[in-house]
């Protein structure tokens, strides 16, 4: 190293490793950074080809919702619908309306695969590239000279785990969200690492991550104490007070925009403070059930594996010369934990709240073991190793169980709502001669982008009434609400509905609607109804019902058995689906 750089490294501050030799070792650094996040990448996108097109049914809401944006009818399930915030991820539904308006989105097929696939795991691979880039950057500073080695195991290690990339690539905001979690998590690492912690730069930028966070998903409010947690631990050194003034002006950086937004909520949305998803899903306080639930992560991560990183992790916290760095990566890590287990529990399979907990996990425990490798005897180093290979055996059979039990059931695929309910319920209001219908039914996310009739969501995620009612557990209310006034022309109830509010069992449904279909076998009522007043000829009626019998069951059967299938170049309001031949 030239006399020159010895002498800028002391006057920064840095140690003699962190400044490169030569331009040349600069350029091999960054080549060997950029080559391990491709190689993470490109792991994580051919994980992701075991799951073909599939696509999530609730990612596709918020494409509904970014098609209107983008279209200039405002945040609208539906064209002529009423505003109800129906989606849980501004950030997200605003880039796809951007993608839409750029022609990469909602237009139709994209390199021979239909843009509404595509688009979405395009971005979820490019915030996945945007997360190794930041891990790297956190890595670079503790591990200068095998940065590039770290954020390839990071990489390689999330590649593996099928929560991460099922969700990364399933169309909703896990990718965006966990690149803002981890973005705080590199800002406040950063900060401490450099002694900077008592900082408006830092102090704003940690609140502005957050209300990005949060406006990506509502859980993101809770990073807000992230930054004053990490503060906490400096309070001895720099004196309390001063650590509450920055502390409170990281929350002002994050009122501020977040603030906005729920101003614009309240006066969008008819005086809305929260979304309309978090009142339907009734989120309330944390109880006995929020401590146990995170003890499901490490179940399925493998509990060996777990076991075995955390006594690195906590080796690391005594012994690492960056410890205290670690304590501000760690941090948000728990924040996260404690948002899984607090969170009314998800019905959708592979944990997919999970993500950011992956995300900062894995770095964790690559960064302290990378510590514990470079500070022990070369003999302690195999046997550190032999110990992490052994804990992570189990792990890998696990993840490869999970990933094939989700591939044989995906989580409701939106081809098979925009088929089953969409296009279906399309023909059924064309072979009775409806020109203009509703459709009450409990998933809103392919029916949304190719239903022409007026959908009203039986789960009350983007209808405001249903919300309410359900939120109250007033289900009875609920039910006279769907049959007195909303009145819908179509009913189809399905799975636990029938036992959720009762409707397929009202006896108001054979008063005033014909059965279509009805479901054999055993168990509580469901299937699909019409109106009576809505049918003008019997024989129309019959037509309906041995369609639904024959074309629509054989659509059910293929979509549950191929749900990693596209279902078209578009997906366009007022499709059918044409009756199979006798």
């Amino acid at each position: 190293m030239t006399a020159s750089a010895l002498s800028e490294a002391s006057e920064r501050g840095l140690p003699e490793e962190v400044v490169p030799e030569t331009a040349r070792g600069l350029r091999h650094g960054w080549l060997a950074a950029t080559l391990a996040v491709l190689a993470g990448v490109a792991a994580v996108a051919w994980h992701a080809t075991r799951y073909g097109h599939w696509i999530v049914d609730d990612a596709a809401i918020t494409f509904s919702y970014s098609r209107s944006l983008a279209d200039g009818l405002g945040p609208v399930l539906q064209p002529g619908a009423p505003p109800v915030e129906g989606f849980s991820d501004p950030t997200w539904m605003v880039l796809l309306a951007l993608g839409k308006l750029a022609g990469l989105f909602d237009h139709g097929l994209l390199f021979g695969i239909p843009d509404y696939v595509l688009f979405p795991k395009l971005l979820g691979l490019l915030f996945t590239a945007g997360i190794l880039i930041l891990c790297h950057v956190v890595a670079r500073q503790v591990l200068p000279r095998h940065a590039w080695a770290a954020t390839l195991a990071v990489g390689l290690t999330l590649a593996t785990i099928p929560s991460f990339v099922i969700w990364v690539v399933s169309g909703l905001e896990n990718s965006l969200f966990a690149f803002a979690v981890l973005g705080l998590a590199t800002v406040l690492f950063t900060a401490v690492r450099k002694e900077r912690t008592l900082s408006w730069k830092v102090a704003v930028a940690a609140g502005v991550i957050v209300a990005f966070a949060a406006l990506t998903r509502p859980e993101g409010l809770i990073y807000a104490g992230a930054y004053p947690i990490v503060l906490l631990f400096g309070v001895r050194r720099a004196g309390f007070w001063i650590s509450f003034r920055y502390a409170v002006l990281s929350i002002v950086a994050f009122a501020v925009p977040f603030g906005a937004y729920v101003a614009w909520r309240h006066s969008e949305f008819g005086g809305r403070l929260l979304a309309n998803p978090s009142v339907a899903k009734k989120q309330g306080l944390p109880d006995l059930m929020s401590v146990i639930r995170p003890g499901t992560l490490a179940l399925y991560a493998g509990v060996a594996a777990v076991v075995v990183l955390a006594a690195v992790a906590i080796w690391a916290l005594k012994k690492a010369p960056w410890r205290r760095s670690l304590v501000a990566l760690l941090t948000p890590f728990a924040l996260g934990v404690i948002a899984f287990g607090v969170m009314v529990p998800d019905w959708m399979a592979q944990f997919r709240f999970a993500t950011p907990v992956w995300v900062l996990g894995v770095l964790a425990g690559t960064l302290s073991f990378a510590e514990l490798l470079r500070t022990v005897k070369v003999r302690w180093r195999a046997v550190a190793s032999v110990v992490v290979v052994a804990a992570a055996i189990p792990s890998l059979v696990g993840f490869v169980q999970q990933s094939d039990e989700f591939i044989k059931s995906p989580t409701v695929p939106a081809c098979l709502i925009a088929d089953r309910f969409g296009r279906g319920f399309n023909t059924y209001a064309d072979m009775l001669g409806l020109k203009q219908a509703s459709l009450l039914l409990p998933d809103l996310g392919g029916s949304s982008m190719t239903s022409r009739l007026q959908l009203v969501d039986m789960a009350g995620l983007v209808n405001a009434p249903i919300a309410d009612l359900t939120h109250d557990d007033n289900i009875a209310g609920l039910r006279d609400y769907v049959f007195d006034t909303v009145k819908p022309t179509f009913i189809h109830s399905w799975g636990p509905w029938a036992g959720g509010n009762g409707i397929s069992l009202d006896p108001r449904i054979d008063r005033d609607y014909y059965p279509i279909f009805i479901y054999p076998g055993p168990g509580l009522r469901n299937g699909d109804w019409v109106r009576k007043d809505a049918v003008t000829d019997l024989a129309k009626l019959q037509a309906v019902q041995h369609y639904a019998a024959t074309t629509m069951m054989d659509v059910e059967a293929y979509r549950f058995g191929n749900g990693l299938d596209d279902c078209g170049p578009t997906l366009e309001p007022g499709q059918t689906i044409p009756p199979r031949a006798s």
